[in-house]
């Protein structure tokens, strides 16, 4: 009458359960720290406009790199896209590829975004003390910190991919890098229209009440 059978599958189903609310768990963890990353730029935005209503404020010299790096951004993230679209197909070999070129897409927006403050130093009346030039390193400078960090994720999740692996566990980790890239490239798209917008905010800050 003793069936030894039953406390093994109940082990395995527990492990299951823990497996998936994990994988839940880390998921919930990530859309708070974007939460969290979301307030901190809205709060630069909203500090950004509000000292364009100074008199003094002169904006800062538009670059046209910039323009080159948001295209290579938007790459990268097209590139996790595909990854995971691969992923959940089980073409395991574009997944790699999306994978790869997502993180080297990244590292060329990384060093073009470099390419600029360098541009941008070596202009005849460049100012640090310029208060839009200041703004522009700060943007830029967290931007790129928090594509350093998810590139960290990224190596991670690279190295896991190469011989055996379990799908279930790679498919989980290429969908958190989709979604923070994903994030990551929104954030640009308004910060990089803020960067570009000139004194052309006038409408913005009168309703905001700011001017």
């Amino acid at each position: 009458m003793v069936r030894p059978w039953v406390p093994a599958e109940g082990i395995v189903e527990d492990l299951g359960d823990r497996d998936t609310s994990s994988r839940a768990a880390r998921k919930l963890a990530l859309r708070v720290f974007l939460a969290v990353v979301a307030v901190l730029f809205t709060l630069l935005v909203i500090a950004y406009a509000g000292r364009m209503a100074y008199e003094d404020w002169r904006p800062a010299p538009q670059l046209k790199l910039l323009w080159a790096n948001t295209f290579v951004l938007i790459l990268s993230s097209v590139a996790l896209q595909w990854a995971q679209y691969s992923v959940r197909r089980g073409q395991m070999d574009a997944m790699r590829v999306g994978l790869l070129a997502a993180g080297a897409f990244t590292v060329v927006f990384l060093f073009g975004q470099v390419l600029a403050w360098r541009q941008l130093g070596a202009m005849v009346y460049f100012e640090m003390t310029n208060p839009a030039i200041a703004f522009f390193y700060l943007i830029t400078g967290l931007h790129g910190l928090h594509l350093l960090g998810g590139l960290v994720a990224w190596g991670r999740t690279v190295a896991k991919v190469w011989g055996d692996f379990d799908v279930a566990k790679i498919r989980h980790s290429v969908e958190l890098c989709t979604l923070y890239w994903h994030f990551l490239l929104g954030v640009w798209v308004v910060l990089f229209g803020l960067l570009f917008s000139g004194n052309n905010l006038d409408i913005l800050l009168k309703l905001c009440g700011i001017r």
